[in-house]
């Protein structure tokens, strides 16, 4: 199993983020969009899980206790290494406090935090080869403003599985885990 920790987008947020991605994207640009279905902001990339792993994954996160966490987008940016459009998402304390309390969930599972900074963001496009290069710096000259997304309040986050198709990853929810006030 391929799993990663993830918060679900409000309604509002993804029609927000549909229409940016409407406005821009183009049949010809070399990206692969993400479907809205697939969008999230990533808590934790577990990868490769075993089964013990998996249920002691749910064991942990079923203890956690956080309250709500608001989550509000910020601008359109690019992981020009990875080839990668994104939404940002802003780092708030409550947002930082939720990811951190998953990392420390999931340890006694075989799963170290990235020594990397937490960067939560949505990924809307991927690049695909040397077309897909040249697509990111289309994209780039094309946004001449932010736009506003709406506000949303976390009330869940998932344990999902990902699973790689020649069309893209698709995701599975295996458990959901509720945010309430403590």
């Amino acid at each position: 199993m391929r799993l990663f920790i993830g918060i679900p987008l409000a309604g509002a947020v993804a029609r927000d983020l549909s229409a940016v991605s409407a406005r821009l994207r183009s049949k010809d640009d070399g990206l692969r969009w993400s479907a809205p279905e697939s969008w999230h902001v990533t808590l934790q990339f577990l990868g490769s899980t075993s089964r013990e792993q998996y249920r002691c994954i749910g064991e942990s996160l079923r203890g956690l206790r956080s309250p709500p966490v608001p989550v509000q987008l910020e601008s359109l940016g690019f992981f020009d290494r990875a080839g990668v459009f994104f939404a940002g998402v802003r780092l708030t304390p409550e947002l930082s406090a939720l990811q951190q309390q998953v990392l420390a969930a999931t340890a006694p599972c075989g799963f170290p935090a990235e020594a990397r900074e937490y960067h939560p963001h949505i990924t809307l496009a991927r690049s695909k080869g040397k077309e897909g290069r040249h697509g990111i710096q289309r994209l780039r000259n094309q946004i001449q403003r932010q736009p506003a997304f709406a506000a949303m309040d976390a009330r869940e986050f998932l344990l999902y599985e990902s699973f790689t198709e020649a069309s893209g990853s698709r995701y599975e929810v295996r458990e959901r885990f509720p945010l309430i006030e403590v």
